[in-house]
């Protein structure tokens, strides 16, 4: 930690601008109350704040270093004592020594320092104490600043560190059921195997180059997704029909990477794989009140919508996900219908 007055040219000088207005007033106090020569008087009082603001720079040194929290009380208070009595002895001594030095009638000074000196010392140690304090309030505050920063950077890692086991979760699910399609159209219909491959190989592509879990646009998030549908497209041809109605306004928004890929993951399983006719998965998104608004809409069966066994999973993870990234300002709500499922989200509307 660096010294507060050595760093900053502005506030060592208005430091030494007020040592030099207590010497100048010392001066005057000296001289029209003392009676002192204006010469002596001049010099007793500048020399002796200069001193001391000297010595009120290094004061910093012992409360840096000696002043502890976790030290013992008494510690802290012999602490305090030696550095008081060297301050004061410093100061009284030198600034005797050097003003004796500047002044021709020494004696007569003589006779006036030892008259001041109990007055000097006490004002001394009243400077001493509250140059002290000011010091230690400092300190503390910079401590508490610093251990501030060290929490918020360490719950930005514990998010950072939630967010990736989030995402480890969401990829590989999607990985399993992707093969588990390819392993069936390898017997079914090859040549559609080999699309969807390719398919599955450039969104993968996609997922592992988004890892570092920078926050992504809505428009780079959609392109992936796309992706996402044409690979299950190749696998259930005309039974997935897919629409979208995004307003180019949310284009821009910042948010997490493959946040909405579990949405469709679960559209395609509980919509798609459980009907025997056409499943249409829907998606809108507009920008409301600086708020970005994205529902996901699938018809289903029925019969489907009873037990839909699978979908907290990927849900859970998308409103924890939404939650680390925007906090309580994002939502996430599911509307279930006898022929529909919806999912909807909000959370503010960011840019890069």
């Amino acid at each position: 930690m660096k010294h507060p007055l050595l760093e900053n040219r502005t506030r060592l000088l208005i430091w030494w601008l007020a040592w030099l207005i207590l010497g100048a007033g010392q001066s005057l106090l000296i001289h029209f109350v003392y009676g002192s020569r204006l010469e002596v008087a001049i010099a007793d009082g500048l020399v002796s704040m200069i001193i001391f603001g000297l010595l009120g720079l290094a004061i910093w040194f012992p409360v840096r270093f000696l002043l502890k929290d976790d030290n013992q009380l008494y510690v802290n208070i012999f602490n305090v004592l030696l550095t008081g009595t060297f301050t004061l002895t410093i100061w009284l001594v030198g600034s005797r020594f050097i003003t004796r030095l500047m002044v021709s009638e020494k004696v007569d000074y003589d006779i006036f320092w030892h008259s001041v000196l109990v007055f000097r010392a006490t004002a001394g140690i009243l400077i001493f104490f509250m140059l002290l304090l000011i010091y230690y309030l400092f300190l503390s505050a910079t401590r508490l600043a610093e251990k501030a920063a060290r929490q918020s950077q360490l719950e930005t890692q514990v998010r950072e560190g939630e967010l990736k086991m989030l995402r480890s979760q969401i990829n590989p699910h999607f990985l399993f059921n992707s093969l588990n399609s390819v392993s069936s159209l390898t017997v079914t219909n090859p040549l559609k195997a080999r699309e969807m491959i390719v398919k599955l190989s450039d969104f993968m592509r996609y997922s592992l180059s988004s890892r570092n879990e920078q926050p992504v646009t809505l428009g780079t998030e959609m392109e992936s997704l796309r992706l996402y549908l044409q690979i299950e497209k190749v696998r259930f041809g005309e039974r997935l029909m897919i629409e979208e109605e995004i307003s180019p306004d949310c284009l821009p928004a910042l948010m997490p990477g493959m946040l909405l890929q579990p949405l469709y993951e679960n559209a395609v399983k509980h919509g798609v794989y459980e009907s025997t006719g056409e499943v249409i998965i829907k998606t809108t998104a507009r920008k409301e009140d600086e708020l970005v608004k994205i529902t996901v809409t699938n018809n289903v069966d029925t019969d489907s919508v009873v037990t839909r066994k699978g979908a907290g999973i990927g849900l859970r993870n998308v409103s924890s996900r939404l939650e680390l990234f925007f906090g309580d300002r994002a939502d996430l709500t599911v509307n279930r219908k006898d022929d529909s499922f919806t999912v909807e989200l909000k959370f503010p509307f960011r840019k890069s």
